[in-house]
């Protein structure tokens, strides 16, 4: 499974950015990471095949993820951004859960995509 991701930036807190994630398989579950400070990553949201998505905590609605399937695309729509968004953000696919906590479900990762909110 190949998974590149695009759409990353500078943008001012208040903002809004579109990240995009093409993929040549989506697996069960595909799902938007946050590499932390301390290098772990944190689980922003997923989606199925379904349409059913997931989000972490502490987004307060913020962030959206959506697929268009025909075009193989993820995307996280990222809204009223905050400083503490800022990191690199990856794309994952999983064939065994949507569980956003368990990051070893995820076994294909993309490049990842630095996003820079300044305040």
């Amino acid at each position: 499974v190949d998974i590149v991701e695009s759409g990353g930036g500078s943008v001012q807190a208040g903002g809004s950015l579109t990240l995009s994630c093409t993929y040549t398989d989506s697996g069960y579950c595909l799902a938007s990471f946050r590499q932390t400070p301390e290098k772990k990553h944190k689980g922003i949201a997923g989606i199925l095949p379904s349409g059913d998505t997931y989000y972490g905590d502490s987004l307060e609605g913020r962030f959206t993820i959506s697929q268009d399937s025909a075009k193989s695309t993820l995307y996280l729509h990222m809204n009223n951004v905050k400083p503490e968004d800022t990191g690199v953000y990856y794309c994952a696919a999983s064939f065994a859960s949507c569980m956003l906590s368990d990051v070893a479900q995820y076994t294909y990762w993309g490049q990842g995509t630095q996003v820079t909110v300044s305040s």
